[in-house]
């Protein structure tokens, strides 16, 4: 059994991409469990707090990822890029950067997404390759998913089209086989 910590990228309780990655969590094949982790108690990076006191849900938060076996992010898209909310999580959790081997390295990586606008996430989806490389994580990039007009496939917090579900259920597929190759590479 491989455990896949998800991370949805907005903090709206009616989130497109928290919806997604519940849809993401149901289409999963048997064998990948994904715990979904949330992002709202994560403050703002600043230096001095780091200095201070790390922040508990950070620390929490940063156990969670370096114990798993993958991380799947689903992604809004903000101005043809990404949301700065999680970009924030990511750069608390490369602090101190003495920690990002341990948590990141090797660390299989997908990245789904869901917006309300026609072009879905794909610019934003393309943002994340810069930071996940740097972070030396391994990168899935065997298929994607970035659900247009999200607001009409998912109604009421569910991902209703069954067209995206299969496609979805598709890329879940594809991911927990290349989760499952990092496992057997000992990469982690």
């Amino acid at each position: 059994m491989a455990t896949v910590i998800g991370i949805a990228g907005s903090l709206r309780a009616g989130s497109l991409n928290s919806a997604l990655l519940g849809a993401a969590s149901e289409v999963a094949p048997p064998g990948l469990t994904i715990e979904v982790a949330s992002i709202r108690d994560i403050p703002l990076y600043d230096g001095d707090v780091e200095r201070e006191a790390y922040p508990p849900a950070v620390a929490a938060l940063k156990e969670r990822v370096a114990a798993a076996d993958g991380l799947l992010v689903a992604s809004p898209e903000y101005n043809n890029s990404i949301p700065g909310v999680l970009k924030n999580t990511i750069d608390w959790m490369s602090r101190p950067p003495a920690d990002i081997a341990r948590v990141f390295g090797d660390l299989p990586v997908g990245i789904i997404g869901a917006s309300g606008a026609m072009g879905g996430t794909r610019l934003g989806q393309v943002g994340w390759l810069p930071v996940f490389r740097v972070l030396g994580t391994s990168f899935f990039s065997g298929k994607a998913f970035y659900l247009a007009n999200g607001g009409q496939a998912i109604q009421d917090g569910r991902l209703v089209d069954e067209k995206s579900r299969e496609v979805l259920r598709g890329y879940m597929a594809a991911f927990a086989d290349f989760v499952a190759r990092g496992r057997k590479r000992g990469a982690r």
